[in-house]
């Protein structure tokens, strides 16, 4: 089952430019490229949009996608994900970006759909920005997702820094372990060892063991900005930037109970990806 679920992913379009596992944190930084002297934003817009039916979408929705029912899912996908004109602070796409990077860098699998988290019309999405596991033999690794779809870095930085400690109070932990679990779709493969490692009953020493949160942060870059094909300069430029966002990031105070990974992805323009994405999805409601 887990090799039938991994086989759905698009084939990829943002490259892996630089990682590294020995950091602490770990550090990947995504790289969409450019083409005929432009950034490949409507590319990147168009791959997002075949990942949507997977993100928005329950499991028992989203695995049986096919050729009869691929219209009418695609729409429901969308809608699900965004039925509003109040866009401007919506952070909802930035964790579409997580959940395709996850799925493509990390081999993670969606363990519950963040979308049947909003409770009415134009609610933004409430708890971690995303919900996956890894499934290693008998174990799970329950990888619980942060994200910051903002133009400048710092503020990025600051803003994520913040929620992390606030989101591995016990209180809050404990809360979140319920929601996940009432969210969990029953014809899931792995329900019932997920259901287990969150129960109340375990401890979250056991529990904190098996998490990983990864934080993706986007920002306006001035590499992307000044550069129009991926050459040499580039690459260099482009890793320079993300290390020192890397250390900008190391340099706070960040909780020491889990485990983090920095995903940075380097966009050129926020506003105008966010701008399309909304248009994308307003031709599918």
């Amino acid at each position: 089952m887990i090799k039938d679920e991994m086989m759905r992913h698009p084939a990829p379009l943002l490259k892996v430019r630089v990682s590294d596992f020995e950091a602490e944190p770990w550090l990947v930084a995504m790289c969409a490229g450019y083409e005929n002297g432009e950034w490949r934003e409507d590319q990147l817009i168009e791959h997002a949009m075949e990942w949507l039916p997977e993100f928005s979408l329950k499991y028992s929705e989203w695995s049986s996608l096919g050729a009869s029912n691929a219209v009418k899912l695609v729409r429901k996908a969308a809608k699900a994900i965004y039925n509003t004109e109040k866009f401007k602070s919506r952070g909802e796409f930035g964790e579409l970006f997580l959940h395709m990077i996850l799925r493509q860098v990390f081999g993670t699998i969606p363990a519950i759909c963040k979308m049947h988290y909003k409770d009415s019309r134009n609610d933004t999405v409430k708890g971690f920005d995303c919900v996956h596991i890894v499934s290693k033999e008998e174990v799970l690794e329950l990888w619980i997702g942060e994200v910051k779809f903002y133009k400048e870095i710092n503020s990025a930085i600051r803003d994520v820094v913040k929620e992390l400690f606030e989101h591995t109070k016990r209180d809050y932990l404990r809360d979140e372990f319920v929601a996940i679990t009432n969210k969990i779709d029953e014809t899931w493969p792995h329900s019932e060892k997920l259901k287990m490692l969150l129960d109340e009953n375990s401890s979250l020493d056991e529990i904190f063991d098996s998490v990983s949160v990864p934080v993706l942060l986007t920002y306006d870059s001035n590499v992307i900005n000044s550069h129009e094909r991926v050459t040499d300069d580039f690459k260099v430029a482009f890793e320079k930037e993300v290390r020192e966002n890397w250390e900008k990031f190391k340099g706070k105070e960040l909780p020491d109970c889990i485990h983090i990974s920095l995903i940075l992805l380097p966009l050129k323009s926020k506003a105008e990806i966010q701008k399309k994405l909304h248009e994308e999805l307003q031709t599918w409601n």
